[in-house]
């Protein structure tokens, strides 16, 4: 269907009218001194072309007038209502950038990965599920950065997920940081819920906030984070000497993730491998499911420039006769 944004711009249809009779129109000087008794004389058929040639251009001139006035009005296609998922809920995913990610004590499709490809490979699937979210993502490491502000856009997300390298943001780690540029990013934001999911494989080693100290900054604004530990408990190193087992997540700080998730009501999950990770993941879509409010939006097509075209169109044809009849005349 056609809808007209603004219809009220209809009352300028007879604003000529209006203006022709608040200010009549006056014949000129030399023309009003001129008058000839006998002009049946000079042929009467001159004379109806001539009128003829007078009305034409005022024809086309209302007609411009009236498309000039359509297309004020701002004409659009309505398209089909098209339900959109909107779930009030703004999701912030921080991921740990730091040097302790290449570790490669993670197994994605048979082959071994570090710990930032197998998040990745997870936390895109993730993504991709929550229709209805807007959706932003923290990359952290010496320091915190905004990657992606707050949108429903969830292939952009991804796709910045996906480009993102080890020691992009420096070696160490910046977990205070993160929350408190997640908290500053969500607080202003008028949604029913504010939800961050933290991940790391470490311990806070640097930034300017305590991780403790920005949870509580959370917990004020309503922000609830859910922390994910990640990295295996035991890995096998081969080396010249031989094989020998290590645990290559003696640096990841439980119980601070823990404190963090229990301070903002969230919950803290471990993930020893690809599996865990992504039941963590699952779980996640449980705790906070996409409850989706019907919401429509009607596809617009602006249809204004094609009657502005037809007004612009007859302008020149008026414009045209005008410079034709002049010169028949003078001829």
């Amino acid at each position: 269907m056609i809808h007209f944004e603004w219809p009220l711009l209809i009352l300028a249809l007879p604003l000529p009218l209006l203006v022709r009779w608040l200010l009549p129109a006056e014949l000129p000087a030399e023309q009003a001194a001129l008058k000839v008794p006998f002009l049946d004389d000079f042929g009467s058929g001159e004379t109806k072309v001539v009128t003829q040639a007078k009305q034409w251009p005022l024809l086309l001139a209302a007609l411009a007038w009236f498309c000039l006035v359509l297309a004020c009005m701002r004409p659009q296609w309505m398209g089909e209502p098209i339900e959109q998922a909107v779930s009030g809920r703004d999701l912030m995913l921080a991921v740990d950038l730091s040097g302790s990610m290449e570790a490669e004590d993670f197994i994605v499709e048979d082959r071994r990965v570090d710990r930032l490809t197998a998040t990745k490979n997870v936390a895109s699937e993730f993504i991709s599920r929550r229709a209805g979210d807007r959706l932003g993502l923290i990359l952290f490491g010496t320091q915190a950065y905004l990657q992606t502000p707050l949108t429903f856009d969830r292939a952009t997300v991804i796709t910045l997920l996906n480009e993102s390298a080890l020691g992009l943001a420096g070696e160490n780690t910046a977990i205070g940081d993160a929350i408190g540029l997640a908290v500053k990013r969500l607080r202003k934001q008028k949604t029913e819920s504010r939800v961050l999911i933290l991940l790391t494989d470490g311990a806070n080693t640097a930034g300017e906030v305590k991780p403790l100290k920005a949870a509580e900054l959370a917990a004020d604004n309503h922000l609830k984070i859910y922390t994910i530990g990640i990295g295996a408990d035991e890995m096998i190193i081969r080396s010249f000497f031989g094989s020998r087992k290590v645990n290559p997540s003696s640096d990841l700080d439980e119980k601070t993730l823990k404190a963090i998730a229990e301070k903002t009501g969230g919950r803290y999950f471990r993930a020893r491998n690809t599996e865990e990770l992504n039941k963590i993941y699952q779980l996640l879509d449980e705790l906070e499911p996409v409850e989706k409010d019907k919401q429509y939006f009607r596809p617009k097509t602006e249809l204004y420039h094609w009657p502005l075209a037809i007004a612009l169109m007859f302008a020149s044809f008026i414009s045209i006769s005008r410079m034709n009849w002049r010169g028949l005349w003078r001829a």
